[in-house]
């Protein structure tokens, strides 16, 4: 999930925009990113979709995100003249509405855009569909909401856009006032014109009559729709996509002149220049930027042609040999120290919203007289429970012992004996013996000590010990860590995440080392996706086969600058982990009933893989099956 102003987003919807907005824009740096509005934003390589459908039904939601993603990744970006857009910009400055004529280019041209989009891709004609009809009824709703509070210039946009995507000439508008009414019959000429607009020219032309009409109106209260280009007044080429591709012209205009290419030349050609002096000894021999040099009048992009000399080039480097004074060859050349450097500022392989997030360890001391006390009760309240686990994995294991081998070359003779006709190989022979093997995996438990889990905390160690006495008693490897992030600590540049570590893998099989469970206690803050992806590292180095991740949490991640976007990295977090074989399933603990939020908000970041336990009394009950499943899977 994606929190923005209090609503909450599918975090998989989320991803598929952000692919979306690559593909449609045709420029693999562009983000994308929920806003107020829906709109361009070429200084930080962005496209935005309005926040406006949060509240819709989950259908529309996500056909008003991709329809706004359509008309800015295609329309703005490629279709839109900035010059007309600027200009009109500079000239409703100074008009009676400048609100008002801000909105209205921006819903004019995105009707020219919708049309220009559907010829392109006949496909989105149906989202289109839908989202006209859920803005008509929302305008509807607006246009009496306006009437009542007396906001003229509000009612007249409302009536602009429901006349404009009315179904038939004649449109009734019962609820609208009579001045109102009259000032839309003066302007449906220029409306309608709006059909045959083919340019932005246009768009703004009828936008700009339209609104020196208004004079005498109030301006708009409300913000409807938000201007499609942010900070356009920046913008120096005609098309959007012109501006986000250009690069910097040359610092300097030098020209050099190339004299005939018959003559012979017996002079050093002024190839070095100023620009591309290798001070900071970054570039390498010949290597230069596209946007630096000498302008020549020389055309580039073919093979030249082969000189004499080049023959005796190429005897010269074949018969190098390797030098008797130091050795150099061990030294990494200064392009790759240079692209070592940038990679490492630029890439965090925890994820970008964890670049100040630093692990800690911490390891459970030796338990103590009450530790001990706590740990027998909970192990006495639970052992119904483990008991039917050890019985149920122990008459699994026992099957497969006595299960026989088939399709053998030899030992006992099948009673199946058809593959000696259809077969021209038959192995028609069984074996009883085969014992089966070991359970071969290793699982980590990975628990939220945040502190909203001061009054779930108990009933988790109970879940806690369920587990770790059944792996412990079939001997599988497993470790116990508690997670959280010191929020006191915390600043923008330094974020501290504490891993408590009850149990390692080394030392699950002790026999008095359950009790440290006890000392797993509520602390402050959870980064989930950081915590994962530091699990994730140790369970990489085991040899086990099958490895488990299985996550206990109560909520949503919350930890300094990483509310909006934690529940976007968490979800990135488990699909890379899973990529790399770990199976990971997350444990939400609610306390009491559940709601559809919460499940939504577990689907989001675990997809099917995850558990709800809507009261912690229901802990090991619910854990039991769940172990029950994934140990009969691995035997």
């Amino acid at each position: 999930m994606y929190r923005f102003h209090n609503q909450k987003v599918d975090t998989n919807l989320n991803l598929q925009l952000e692919d979306l907005a690559v593909v449609l824009s045709d420029y693999p740096k562009m983000n994308f990113e929920f806003n107020y509005g829906a709109f361009v934003d070429i200084q930080n390589k962005r496209i935005t979709a309005s926040t406006f459908w949060d509240t819709s039904k989950k259908e529309i939601k996500q056909i008003g995100y991709k329809t706004d993603l359509y008309l800015r990744a295609i329309g703005t970006l490629h279709h839109s003249s900035m010059h007309h857009l600027k200009q009109f910009a500079e000239e409703i400055a100074e008009s009676a509405v400048p609100k008002f004529g801000t909105q209205l280019v921006t819903l004019l041209e995105d009707l020219r855009m919708e049309e220009v989009i559907k010829r392109h891709r006949p496909g989105t004609a149906r989202l289109f569909s839908v989202r006209r009809q859920a803005l008509k009824n929302y305008f509807s709703t607006q246009l009496k909401t306006n009437v009542t509070r007396g906001l003229p210039a509000d009612e007249l946009f409302c009536l602009v856009y429901l006349l404009l995507q009315a179904d038939g000439p004649e449109v009734n508008f019962s609820t609208a006032t009579s001045q109102q009414l009259d000032l839309l019959e003066s302007l449906k000429s220029l409306l309608y014109s709006v059909y045959e607009a083919k340019t932005t020219r246009e768009i703004t032309s009828i936008a700009t009559n339209i609104v020196f009409r208004l004079s005498h109106l109030k301006d708009m209260v409300n913000e409807y729709t938000v201007f499609p280009i942010s900070q356009i007044e920046t913008i120096q080429e005609d098309n959007l996509f012109d501006e986000l591709t250009r690069t910097d012209p040359l610092a300097n205009q030098d020209q050099e002149e190339v004299q005939d290419q018959d003559e012979f030349i017996d002079q050093r050609f002024s190839t070095w220049h100023r620009e591309n002096k290798n001070d900071d000894r970054k570039q390498l021999f010949l290597q230069f930027e596209l946007e630096s040099g000498t302008k020549t009048s020389l055309l580039g992009g073919e093979a030249r042609e082969t000189e004499e000399g080049d023959q005796a080039a190429a005897q010269v480097q074949g018969t190098s040999g390797k030098s008797k004074q130091k050795d150099y060859s061990k030294n990494e050349t200064l392009d790759k120290q240079h692209h070592k450097k940038e990679t490492t500022a630029e890439t965090n392989e925890y994820g970008e919203e964890n670049n100040f997030a630093h692990a800690i360890l911490t390891y459970a001391s030796p338990p103590s007289t009450a530790d001990i006390q706590i740990y027998e009760q909970y192990v006495e309240e639970i052992e119904p429970l483990k008991r039917k686990l050890e019985k149920t994995i122990e008459k699994t294991i026992e099957h497969k012992k006595n299960e026989p081998r088939t399709g053998l070359a030899f030992g006992r003779l099948s009673k199946k004996l058809l593959p000696i006709v259809l077969e021209d190989n038959p192995r028609i022979f069984y074996k009883k013996d085969h014992d089966s093997k070991q359970i071969d995996a290793v699982f980590t438990l990975l628990i939220d000590c945040s502190a909203s889990m001061h009054n779930k905390m108990e009933e988790t160690k109970k879940g806690v010990v369920l587990f770790h006495e059944v792996l412990k008693s079939l001997q599988i490897p497993h470790s116990i860590v508690g997670f959280w992030e010191d929020a006191m600590e915390a600043s923008p540049e330094y974020q501290p995440n504490y891993f408590h570590i009850v149990h390692s893998f080394a030392d699950s099989f002790y026999d008095h080392h359950g009790p440290k469970i006890m000392q797993l206690e509520p602390e402050e803050d959870n980064r989930d996706g950081f915590s994962i992806r530091i699990a994730q590292e140790a369970l990489l180095k085991r040899s086990e086969n099958n490895k488990f991740l299985l996550v206990f949490s109560d909520g949503e991640p919350a930890a300094a600058n990483y509310s909006e976007n934690g529940l976007i990295d968490t979800n990135e977090a488990v699909t890379e982990t899973r990529k790399k074989g770990i199976e990971v399933i997350g444990h939400f603990i609610a306390d009491g009933e559940l709601n559809e939020q919460q499940e939504t908000m577990m689907q989001s970041i675990y997809g099917k893989e995850h558990m709800l336990i809507p009261d912690v009394a229901e802990l090991p009950g619910q854990f039991a099956p769940l172990l029950k499943r994934l140990l009969l899977k691995l035997i």
